[in-house]
């Protein structure tokens, strides 16, 4: 099992005396006795730290602009976020599988939240593919039909009503991550249920 340590980068930002953005970015750099581990801690690394530009650079920006509308107009103040979590799902040497949900709110009813994920075997020092998990040539029709089999089960009232298209137009075999007992495939938000659905998720034996 590698030895995980929780960094993180966070900060509020003011303007004209209020606080109009925050950010908390949390990353993960891992230590192993056996395996060399730099890679992997540069790549979260840099993530962190471009969030932390775009924050400063983009959203900071465009939290003033809407500051300064609103503040002319009389409606109330809004305070833009920016958080970044990641979740190990996967620990043990030399494979070491994460998430990391980005959310950001710039005003509105809702913020917004994108996925993404990493799976590493480190005795190579590289990221591996859903297609190494697999020895069937076909496991991409076996994923889309098990993805179809569980939309039913869950209920598809949760889904949009077109599911069966948009799952094969947005499934991106990139999007995964690994637990002790299965592959989850993860589709974003609205690729193929509305947003109170969340980030749909689905169980694949591998």
């Amino acid at each position: 099992m590698f030895i995980i340590k929780n960094c993180s980068i966070k900060n509020e930002l003011t303007y004209r005396g209020s606080i109009i953005l925050k950010y908390n970015i949390e990353y993960p750099q891992i230590f192993s006795n056996c395996y060399n581990t730099d890679k992997f801690n540069s790549i979260n690394l840099c993530k962190a730290l471009e969030l932390e530009n775009y924050a400063k650079n983009v959203l900071f920006k465009d939290a003033m602009d809407l500051y300064d509308y609103n503040f002319s107009n009389g409606y109330p103040i809004m305070t833009y976020e920016l958080v970044y979590k990641y979740n190990i799902t996967y620990n043990q040497e030399p494979i070491i599988s994460l998430y990391a949900d980005e959310y950001v709110y710039s005003g509105g009813a809702h913020g917004s939240t994108v996925r993404t994920s990493q799976n590493w075997n480190l005795k190579f020092n590289k990221q591996f593919s859903l297609s190494n998990l697999y020895n069937n040539p076909n496991y991409i029709l076996f994923i889309l039909r098990e993805i179809n089999r569980q939309i039913e089960e869950k209920g598809k009232e949760f889904f949009f009503n077109d599911y069966c298209s948009l799952v094969l137009q947005t499934l991106d075999v990139n999007q995964f991550y690994l637990t002790p007992n299965y592959a989850v495939i993860y589709f974003q938000q609205y690729d193929i249920a509305p947003y109170s659905t969340g980030i749909p998720e689905f169980y694949l034996i591998y």
